[in-house]
């Protein structure tokens, strides 16, 4: 039956992340928005449901270091995993906004988490609210004054869709990436449970890499549909999400105190070298550009954490 799960989960979130990228191709036409803003903003938060629904109810479960070990994990498998995965399959061309306002302020919410909870282990109210108002300054800025962060190909089917179906696509996607992401970390869970896994391990690894299958099937559905700056944007903002909104939100709810030191000793330092990391690759050996010598870096690495914390 987790089998089952698994595999039904999996299939759900593809079509799911299909349905996701039509609602965001059909805005940024309609609205004649930048496809890096609809990537970061529309497709990150539907993408990143999965994420704040496991952690909330993680956390109000008091499960906390499986909420936060969600989140660092998470934040780890998109740049490692799925980043690697699309530019495997086709080189990014970037831009300067990108280095000058997307990839700072990933950096920025990187350290604001970790000098949260690196001195006392907990992310209580305030701070959660603090999170959550960076948020929305940094939404309002980038509908206000962000420009394109990769150099865009014309997309396969570039036709502007009724509004109707733009929702309807949205809607059906999110409640599609959602359930199929429960289905997913349901069967991992169960699968995991059986070897007697810390909570910690299964936050990490298991359910973090489970809450990033819909970011890998929105990316990779976008990068072979050519809508490169959907993609990049999209796990960009997912990060950005991941920590300002769903630990934002979670720790106002109640507060994400850490039980397993792992997560301060180890976890958040990958996320925060991976986080780093992607600037440097953006700059060498091809400047600008992002390709498959740059994921198989990304993939090893990931694949040492992986190893890691399973050995």
């Amino acid at each position: 039956m987790n089998l089952l799960f698994i595999v039904v989960g999996l299939g759900i979130l593809i079509l799911g992340g299909n349905w996701l990228l039509k609602a965001a191709v059909g805005f940024s036409l309609r609205l004649e928005i930048p496809k890096i803003v609809i990537g970061m903003t529309v497709v990150s938060f539907a993408t990143s449901a999965p994420e704040l629904i496991v952690s909330v109810k993680s956390a109000l479960d008091g499960y906390a270091d499986l909420a936060l070990g969600n989140v660092i994990g998470s934040n780890i498998a998109n740049l490692g995993l799925v980043l690697a995965i699309t530019i495997l399959i086709s080189t990014i061309s970037v831009e300067k906004s990108f280095y000058k306002t997307d990839w700072p302020v990933m950096m920025v919410a990187s350290l604001m988490l970790y000098g949260f909870i690196a001195f006392d282990g907990v992310l209580v109210r305030y701070e959660g609210i603090i999170l959550f108002s960076m948020l929305v300054v940094f939404l309002f800025y980038l509908l206000k004054f962000q420009k394109p962060a990769v150099v865009e190909d014309l997309p396969d089917d570039n036709e502007e869709l009724p509004l109707y179906k733009n929702i309807l696509f949205l809607i059906i996607g999110g409640i599609a990436l959602w359930g199929g992401s429960e289905l997913l970390i349901d069967g991992a869970v169960g699968l995991a449970t059986k070897f007697n896994v810390s909570e910690r391990v299964i936050g990490v690894t298991i359910v973090s890499i489970g809450t990033s299958i819909p970011e890998l099937a929105a990316s990779v559905i976008a990068i072979l549909k050519k809508e490169k700056a959907i993609s990049l944007g999209n796990l960009i903002g997912s990060n950005v999400f991941n920590i300002l909104a769903v630990l934002g939100i979670t720790s106002i709810i109640t507060p994400v105190s850490v039980k397993d030191q792992g997560l301060l000793t180890s976890d958040i330092y990958w996320m925060l070298g991976v986080s780093l990391l992607v600037l440097p690759l953006v700059f060498a050996p091809v400047k600008m550009k992002l390709s498959w010598k740059e994921g198989l870096i990304l993939i090893a690495l990931y694949g040492g954490f992986i190893y890691k914390m399973v050995a």
